[in-house]
């Protein structure tokens, strides 16, 4: 792949990932699963040519593609725990208070199922 090549695919990357987070803070899910393939299929095409690239230019947009990336991964995973932390809060308001045997509350572990992924 010649370096030019090389350079538009991460450059296209660099926008496809900074839309990707536009798309995430719009919660455009649809948006947001294109772009995912989108992305899966140019980082194919790139594949592991990065690895012998010594132009310092192309390092450097690697770079940035790899940094926007991250901050992409740190903002779904942070929004993935305030949807458990959120689902955890409103399973605790709706579920009744059970009382055991010796008249003590029993605490009970709300949304088990749902927030394991075991549906």
């Amino acid at each position: 792949m010649p370096d030019s090549d090389l350079k538009q695919r991460l450059e296209s990357l660099l926008q496809l990932i900074l839309q990707e987070r536009e798309e995430a803070k719009g919660l455009d899910m649809a948006k947001l699963q294109q772009s995912a393939e989108a992305k899966q299929q140019l980082l194919q095409s790139i594949g592991s040519r990065m690895d012998d690239q010594s132009d310092p230019e192309i390092q450097h947009l690697a770079n940035q593609v790899r940094d926007e990336n991250r901050r992409n991964a740190y903002l779904f995973y942070m929004t993935l725990g305030w949807v458990r932390e959120q689902m955890t809060f409103f399973g605790q308001r709706t579920a009744p208070t059970s009382y055991g045997a010796s008249a003590a509350q029993i605490s009970q572990q709300r949304g088990g199922r749902l927030l394991s992924g075991r549906i």
